[in-house]
């Protein structure tokens, strides 16, 4: 039985929020300069690799949605229209959101601000009501079912809707033998990692996912990836990125 297709997973380029050290999550921030470069060097990238995309899907924000307009404008090969899933959003980092992560860190020390970054169970307090209904009456979120906006947001329930995403939305096309790219954020593909890896707690706390790196996981006939933990198509460069936000407090 041949193998199955290709899947590639890609963090946005660096956004606005990113570049100024924010808690980002669901806040629909703008790719930054730097960020637009990222996404034209993912794009030069897969097609270096010979790598063309017969299916593209995004996360609902802006920042992923701009990579992925980039990414496929530039691939010689123009994939079809990409599809967008709210299932692939950011994590909600609840009343986090929009802080900046110094200045949580230095209210709540450091084992709770890595608690709150870092692990699988553990959610950050939830949105206030004023806070919520404003972003509930956001252009994004009233085009978005109700369920896409939570009060605040678990790692472990992130992987719960990204494994659906994947189960009803990438496998069939990799059963087909396709070549698949998912543009998202760096918590939703840490839990997207987890699901395809079955990682245990102690290594999704370890996972970072550098911006603009595209991870390639090639699949067996049985839909199970060939190598675990994917291969980035430029390892050292992802690997320093990586290193990078380790030093920062994680993806």
């Amino acid at each position: 039985m041949p193998d199955a297709g290709i899947l590639v997973l890609l963090r946005h380029g660096e956004s606005t929020a990113n570049a100024a050290g924010l808690f980002t999550g669901v806040l629909d921030a703008p790719l930054s300069v730097r960020g637009i470069r990222e996404a034209h060097a993912a794009a030069d990238l897969l097609d270096e690799a010979g790598l063309a995309p017969q299916a593209v899907f995004s996360s609902e924000l802006h920042r992923a949605r701009q990579t992925t307009e980039i990414v496929t404008a530039d691939l010689p090969a123009r994939p079809e229209p990409f599809a967008s899933d709210w299932r692939l959003n950011e994590r909600n980092y609840g009343a986090l959101t929009g802080r900046s992560k110094e200045d949580v860190r230095a209210e709540f020390g450091q084992e709770q601000y890595l608690a709150w970054r870092r692990s699988v169970h553990t959610a950050p307090p939830p949105l206030g009501d004023d806070a919520f209904a404003a972003l509930r009456e956001t252009a994004l979120f009233r085009r978005l079912p109700a369920e896409a906006l939570t009060r605040s947001e678990a790692l472990s329930e992130v992987m719960t809707r990204v494994a659906e995403f994947h189960a009803e939305r990438v496998e069939p096309r990799l059963a087909d033998g396709q070549t698949v790219l998912v543009v998202a954020h760096g918590n939703s593909l840490r839990a997207f990692c987890a699901v395809l890896d079955s990682l245990d707690d102690h290594a999704i706390h370890r996972l970072n996912l550098p911006t603009g790196h595209p991870l390639i996981y090639r699949f067996g006939a049985a839909l199970a990836p060939r190598q675990l933990s994917g291969r980035y198509l430029d390892a050292v460069g992802a690997l320093a990125a990586a290193i990078a936000l380790a030093g920062q407090g994680g993806t």
